[in-house]
């Protein structure tokens, strides 16, 4: 990939930082009224207007509350995907912030606020000055967090209605200083599947407990079994994660219940290793509860996939990144995350890769280290403009004019 001269790349950041303190108080507009997943009316409707006052084909509805925005320029062949994320998480803000949300119970704990506002930058940005020749698409996505809004677009023809020679999103990290670009290939983030464990025994009085049949112990044996999956049934090079974040039963101390459920996040970064969890869980609980007299019954649901990132499209957004803040402000492989992101499912049908933004590092009196999902989280708008200028640079550099 040629290089753009070094002014070129100064100056593409200089035009968006112009227009930062517009789509900053965008993005804080965005904040203070946070929508969930396939709530996203009013979020949607202020990008469908963006971008069709920019010049944009403009298409609603996929989704639910996904906005497509198209646009075509030049007799090139080839089409580029961007992809935000719009949805806001259930969440009390704790902020104190001028700009925090109106909406009680409902912030923007992840970001995608800022994602929006730097993909609708660089989308005002390539429509007025972008030289590129080709398809652009921009994709604004509903309901990211757990309710599968990537998938629901395809299912509504996303990528029959507009193909995409490949694909890029990016989240921004807390942890990274404001700005910095975090690349990786391979598997980059895990799948995350959803298990029910419903323990049916024969509930008793507590103080004749061999008439019962307890499945709190037998639970209480799964919970501990389950333990042994990671550490005696997958490779211990290869990341897995069992955790059985809720255990309910009962309700008074001499009353031995007729059931109990347990609730299991199961994560892998490898596909296999994700079949290999399924398949031992489900062996394991039923073993268990046999042996103690009781019968499991498992509702086993799978979640988001691995997210596997392309080689070639994520060494092309390498470069992009290099090109465009300097080797010294990149990391060109990062660790993968024990989180999930449903762009994975839009990757198992187009290459491409999902990159990280640094939100902070708290250093210097910085902000934006507060983790996400978190009351305290507040994107960084600091990395606003670098973000913009990244999907406009990367566009550029993708849709290359003849």
């Amino acid at each position: 990939m040629p290089a753009m001269p070094e002014d070129r790349v100064h100056e593409k950041i200089g035009a968006l930082q112009a227009h930062s303190e517009e789509f900053v108080g965008l993005r804080r507009d965005i904040h203070r009224h946070p929508e969930l997943g396939y709530k996203e009316f009013r979020t949607s409707d202020l990008v469908a207007e963006s971008l069709a006052r920019w010049g944009y084909t403009v298409e609603r509805g996929l989704g639910g509350t996904g906005v497509v925005g198209q646009l075509r320029r030049g007799t090139g062949t080839r089409s580029l995907g961007l992809r935000a994320d719009m949805d806001a998480l259930p969440i009390q803000e704790a902020t104190g912030l001028a700009h925090a949300s109106c909406h009680a119970g409902v912030m923007h704990a992840c970001g995608h606020d800022g994602h929006t506002a730097m993909l609708l930058a660089a989308a005002r940005h390539l429509a007025e000055k972008g030289e590129f020749s080709g398809t652009l698409n921009l994709i604004f996505q509903p309901a990211e967090e757990g309710l599968g809004g990537a998938k629901k677009m395809m299912e509504d023809g996303l990528f029959t209605k507009y193909p995409c020679d490949a694909i890029f999103a990016m989240h921004n990290m807390p942890g990274y200083p404001a700005g910095h670009l975090v690349l990786r290939d391979g598997a980059a983030m895990a799948s995350s599947d959803n298990v029910t464990i419903t323990v049916e025994g024969t509930g008793g009085h507590g103080a004749v407990p061999q008439l019962a049949a307890d499945p709190v112990v037998a639970g209480a044996a799964i919970v501990m079994g389950l333990q042994s999956i990671v550490a005696r049934n997958i490779d211990p090079l290869q990341m897995a994660v069992i955790t059985v974040g809720a255990f309910n039963a009962g309700v008074a101390n001499n009353v031995i219940p007729q059931t109990a459920t347990l609730k299991l996040s199961v994560r892998a970064l490898d596909r296999e290793v994700r079949e290999t969890l399924e398949r031992r869980i489900t062996e394991l609980v039923h073993a268990q509860a046999q042996s103690y007299g009781v019968r499991a019954h498992i509702d086993y649901r799978r979640g988001y996939p691995v997210l596997v990132n392309t080689p070639a499209e994520t060494d092309f957004a390498r470069q992009v990144a290099g090109e465009l803040v300097g080797a010294d402000r990149v990391t060109p492989q990062g660790n993968a995350l024990t989180g999930s992101e449903d762009f994975a499912f839009m990757l198992e049908q187009v290459p491409g890769s999902y990159l990280l933004i640094g939100n902070g590092d708290g250093k210097g009196g910085g902000h934006g280290a507060c983790m996400v999902h978190n009351p305290g989280y507040d994107f960084n708008d600091a990395s606003l403009p670098v973000g913009a200028a990244y999907w406009a640079l990367l566009a550029e550099r993708f849709l290359v004019p003849a």
